[in-house]
């Protein structure tokens, strides 16, 4: 039993080291805003379409914020995806996050 958690252990830490290499993109305002997060939720890249650029500051903020939620969601289902991997399919309790 002790063997079989030390190797769930090191599937975790794989998965772990996996998910640097998820990337997600989030688009908003019909493709003028493009957001991509890597599997740890931090941003790798955005572009933003130059007519944005005569657009109020407002605008461009909010197009930024519904790109990169919805690059999060994406990278969430695909974290969630890695993880099913691991546990077989097996349905954690809501909250319950891997790896520790």
């Amino acid at each position: 039993m002790l063997k079989q958690a030390q190797e769930m252990q090191k599937k975790m830490l794989e998965a772990k080291e996996n998910l640097k290499n998820i990337q997600a993109e989030g688009i908003s305002g019909g493709g003028a805003v493009k957001v991509i997060l890597n599997g740890q939720n931090e941003m790798v890249k955005i572009e933003i379409d130059p007519k944005l650029m005569t657009e109020e500051k407002e605008i461009l903020e909010d197009l930024i914020v519904a790109a990169t939620n919805s690059a999060k969601k994406e990278v969430e289902t695909k974290a969630a995806e890695e993880m099913s991997k691991i546990t077989g399919g097996l349905k954690l309790p809501a909250g319950f996050k891997l790896p520790f």
